[in-house]
């Protein structure tokens, strides 16, 4: 099958898979959870696409304090607790679908759609030794889906053959080469669904070394949460350590015991997807490792119970769309791992297909891009090749027509946006739109205060210019700007009646994880370059940044509410500018992909349309610093990028998108 009709094909299916009927009835329980109790069965069965929306009342009490739904800050001793949900708060309400679902956080309110079949539960996020007295009163509206989630026919799925399955090594090596765990499971699916799904199911991604982990370990203490992301060694295969390590465990029982695997993409593709190629094993225990004598982790020797729970624990996130076993022509079934241990395996491999992603359309927006770039040209000068520009590579161009002045566009910039006076996002583009498109292209620069306050200067914005000119909005929210957009379009009334669509470049969707570092940093830039016209409560702002914060919020609206898009930015570090090589490698010991600020996956908005990654650093890609009289412009000398090219493409794209759909 050619490429293109593959693309064609998982499209219009992904398409099917999103289309749902429309809600037909509203059942209304209420659940009383003690805090006595373990994982309360609510006897709610629910199926992939009912949507639930729960709300939480009461106190439950323990010896060293009281909390509502939302749980107890974590202290400092707090961290070493054992807890169900570590990135929450003791006592805090939780949830699950089915018996070995992991946890989701309700906290005082959340709303979901259900990703697969299953009881719901509900319970306290406390270790199995304490109880609390008192409880949580929970309300539920459960809205079901009209039908479920439609089957995949299993032809239209990439098809792993024998023949590709036997070019793969069968086992993994160490460093000097010694064959160790066996290759039990493999992936088919993008890069982005892979981190989706493996997020869905609870595994985190582990550190690459000790210094990301003291790194990482500092970060969670600043901000109270528990660490568990402990270092895992390097293994090889294909000539190179493992891309992604990721684990599930407890703070303390990650010391010895844990479930956890290595990823490596495969040098080759299956029907045009990328294949991922997995070694999983669960550490149960410590012993000698025979190599140097030295203490190592044990592993259960009956490596097929880890390779599938790892198969079952992705399939509870409804993100799967088969699920398969082949066997190698020459089958490990008896071996040794690297330091000396030995294990056993029927030698099956598993076979993980994940569901198409009909909202991944970043080669549809490289080949715009590009073709923007290289016929228009709106930033003018020598940019050389356009694929430098996004990490997906185009592979076409398309022809440009005139821009449709049906809609105007607003964009809504970041944190410190009033501080750089001098450097207005997207100044050149929005100009640029207006000239050469009679378009309508504004800037709104809200102040450093919090998301809620700055969501009430957009509304009233928009309700005043809505006022004397019915075009609705395509809005832009860069950095902080999207978060603010966000909050206006679920809670300021009339917002979404004056948004046609919504784009977040770089924005801070799932916040940042150093937000309560940053600060220092942001006063540090003000006192340094003459910032003296910063406008607002930088606190508040930075709290509004939080991953706390933002990661409430998007439990409270999980679903986009207007038409929506995503183009997150990442930067190595040579494309990094001065001024953000701190920060940038403070990321990088929480993401591989991150512009310095965000990771690649904090930037995306739930439920959006995914434009691509833009190749370069998290001001490079809206701030025009190095056209500016800005005095920091000296050390954001890494911020040349096409940002008009971008934002005419972005614009291009959304336009035609909302036509179609009219």
């Amino acid at each position: 099958m050619k490429m293109k009709d593959m693309a064609m094909r998982w499209l219009v299916l992904g398409a099917a898979v999103a289309l749902m009927a429309a809600p037909v009835a509203a059942e209304e329980r209420e659940v009383r959870v003690p805090g006595s109790t373990g994982w309360l069965d609510t006897g709610i069965l629910l199926n992939p696409g009912d949507q639930v929306a729960m709300s939480a009342t009461g106190t439950v009490r323990y010896a060293g304090g009281s909390t509502g739904p939302e749980g107890l800050k974590r202290g400092w001793m707090d961290l070493l607790r054992v807890l169900p949900f570590n990135d929450a708060g003791r006592g805090a309400l939780l949830g699950r679908v089915g018996e070995t679902a992991r946890p989701f956080l309700i906290g005082a309110a959340r709303q979901s759609r259900t990703p697969v079949t299953g009881k719901l539960y509900l319970g306290i996020n406390q270790s199995s030794r304490e109880t609390a007295s008192g409880e949580f009163v929970v309300s539920l509206r459960i809205t079901r889906s009209a039908e479920a989630v439609p089957k995949i026919d299993p032809e239209r799925l990439p098809q792993l053959t024998q023949e590709q399955l036997d070019q793969l090594p069968l086992r993994v090596a160490d460093a000097d080469g010694t064959p160790g765990d066996r290759v039990n499971f493999l992936v088919i699916g993008t890069e982005t669904q892979v981190e989706e799904v493996l997020e869905a199911a609870g595994w985190v991604q582990v550190n690459r070394s000790v210094q990301d982990a003291l790194i990482q370990g500092a970060l969670a203490t600043f901000s109270r949460q528990a660490y568990t992301q402990l270092p895992m060694s390097e293994l090889y295969l294909f000539g190179r350590p493992q891309d992604f390590g990721f684990a599930q465990a407890d703070p303390l029982v990650v010391v010895a015991a844990r479930h956890h695997f290595r990823l490596w993409k495969a040098p080759f593709t299956v029907d045009g997807e990328t294949l991922w190629v997995g070694a999983g094993t669960h550490d149960i225990g410590f012993e000698k490792d025979q190599r140097n004598g030295r203490i190592t982790h044990k592993i259960d020797p009956d490596t097929d119970k880890e390779r599938d729970y790892i198969g079952e624990s992705l399939r509870s996130t409804g993100m799967v769309a088969s699920i398969s076993h082949l066997t190698p022509a020459n089958p490990v079934t008896q071996a040794r791992t690297a330091h000396g241990a030995s294990f056993h395996s029927d030698g099956r491999t598993l076979i993980i297909t994940l569901r198409p992603d009909h909202r991944d359309r970043s080669v549809e927006f490289s080949n715009l891009f590009c073709s923007v770039l290289e016929q228009n040209n709106p930033d003018g000068g020598r940019w050389g090749e356009c694929g430098q520009y996004l990490e997906t590579k185009p592979d076409g161009r398309v022809e440009l027509g005139p821009i449709s002045n049906d809609y105007r566009v607003l964009v809504v910039p970041g944190l410190m946006n009033t501080c750089f006076r001098g450097a207005p996002a997207y100044r050149e583009g929005r100009d640029y739109l207006e000239r050469s498109f009679g378009m309508t292209a504004e800037i709104l620069s809200v102040p450093n205060d919090s998301s809620e306050d700055n969501a009430k200067q957009i509304a009233a914005y928009l309700k005043e210019k809505m006022a004397g000119d019915k075009r609705k909005y395509i809005v832009l929210g860069y950095s902080k700007g999207a978060p603010d957009l966000q909050v206006a379009l679920a809670q300021e009334p009339g917002v979404k009646d004056a948004v046609a669509a919504f784009i977040s470049v770089a924005g801070a969707v799932g916040g940042s994880p150093i937000a309560d570092t940053i600060p220092g940093m942001a006063e540090r830039w003000i006192r340094q370059y003459g910032l003296p016209n910063c406008e607002g409560d930088l606190s508040a702002g930075f709290r509004s940044l939080s991953q706390r914060v933002r990661r409430a919020f998007l439990a409270t609206y999980p679903d986009p509410i207007v038409p929506s898009y995503s183009l997150p930015a990442y930067s190595v570090a040579e494309n990094t500018s001065t001024m953000l090589q701190q920060s940038w490698r403070m990321m990088s010991a929480m993401a591989r992909k991150q512009d310095s600020q965000l990771t690649v996956r904090d930037a995306m908005i739930p439920g959006s349309v995914y434009l691509g990654s833009a190749l370069g650093d998290h001001f490079a890609v809206a701030l025009p610093f190095e056209s500016s009289d800005e005095q920091i412009k000296r050390m954001a000398d890494k911020n040349t990028y096409p940002r008009s090219a971008l934002l005419e493409a972005m614009v291009r794209f959304v336009i035609a998108d909302l036509e179609r759909g009219k």
